[in-house]
C-alpha cells in the first residue's frame, strides 16, 4: 500500500463507491488489447500511438464515449465514418468471444471465482458488509453485463446497487451514482471511491470522497498517480490497512 495523501479523513466512511472491470473482476481482462487493434483497424497503423495514449486516457468512461472518439477520428481522417454505436457493437462482440469462455468456466466449474477476482477482494467486500458499510458499484461495462458478472464471481449480493452503462445510452454511470450518494446526504468525507481508472478517482476527488486507486501493472500505477488518488494498492490483501483506510481505526 502506498499512501500518497498523508492527510486522509479518520473519519469511518459509511459508503463506498467501487469501479468493477480490473478494480474488482478481471473478466475482461485485456479488454485493450480488443479495443486497440479495433480501432487502429479503422485509423490506420501510423494511429497507433494516438489509440494507446487516448485508451489510457478514457480508461473507466462509458464504451460508447470511447467510440464516438473513434468515429470522430475516422471522420477527420478518411471523411465517413459508421455511428459509434456500430462500432461499440462491433468491439463487445470481439471483447465477448473472450469473456464468454470465462463466465461458461464459472458456470460449468472448470474455473472458480477466484481465478477471475482481483486477489483479496472478497474478503474486503465481506469485511465491510459487516460493519455496515454500504457498497455500490459503477462501471462503463454495460449493465446487464455488469450484473450478471458480479453475480458469475459470487459478488452480487455485497451491493446495494449495481450501474453498468445503460443500453443506447451515453450518461456516466459512476457521475450517476455518485450524485444519488450526495442527494441522499451522505457527505464526501463519507465516502470512498475504488477504482483503476482517472475517471472515477477525478469524480471521488471533486466531490471530496478518499480515493484507493488498484494498480496491477506499471502503466495503471503512473495514471492513477496522475489522477492524485489518495492511496494506491496492487491488490486487497493488505486487509488490516485496507480497513484503516476506510474505517478510519
Amino acid at each position: 500500500m502506498e499512501i500518497r495523501n498523508a492527510h486522509i479523513p479518520n473519519t469511518p466512511v459509511t459508503t463506498v463507491l467501487f469501479d468493477f472491470d480490473g478494480t474488482l473482476s478481471t473478466l475482461r481482462h485485456n479488454w485493450e488489447a480488443v479495443m486497440q487493434p479495433l480501432m487502429v483497424e479503422y485509423l490506420g497503423e501510423d494511429a497507433q500511438a494516438l489509440v494507446e495514449a487516448y485508451i489510457d486516457e478514457s480508461t473507466g468512461i462509458q464504451t460508447i464515449h470511447q467510440m464516438k472518439w473513434l468515429a470522430e477520428q475516422v471522420q477527420a481522417r478518411h471523411g465517413t465514418a459508421a455511428d459509434p454505436w456500430a462500432y461499440k457493437a462491433e468491439y463487445n462482440r470481439r471483447l465477448m468471444q473472450t469473456v464468454a469462455l470465462r463466465r461458461e468456466a464459472l458456470r460449468n466449474g472448470s474455473a472458480c471465482p477466484a481465478d477471475y477476482l482481483i486477489a483479496g477482494s472478497g474478503a474486503l467486500l465481506k469485511a465491510l458488509a459487516d460493519r455496515g458499510v454500504a457498497l455500490y458499484v459503477a462501471s462503463g461495462t454495460d449493465e446487464p453485463d455488469v450484473k450478471a458478472e458480479a453475480q458469475a464471481l459470487g459478488l452480487a449480493g455485497y451491493f446495494a446497487k449495481i450501474a453498468g452503462a445503460p443500453p443506447h445510452a451515453e450518461g456516466c454511470s459512476k457521475e450517476g451514482v455518485m450524485r444519488e450518494l450526495l442527494g441522499a446526504g451522505i457527505p464526501g468525507e463519507r465516502l470512498a471511491v475504488v477504482g483503476d481508472g482517472k475517471v472515477e478517482i477525478a469524480i471521488g476527488r471533486e466531490n471530496r470522497a478518499r480515493t484507493l486507486g488498484v494498480a496491477g501493472d506499471e502503466a495503471t500505477y503512473k495514471r492513477l498517480v496522475n489522477a492524485g488518488a489518495d492511496v494506491i494498492i496492487r491488490d486487497f490483501t493488505e486487509l488490516d490497512a485496507l480497513l484503516k483506510f476506510f474505517m478510519g481505526v
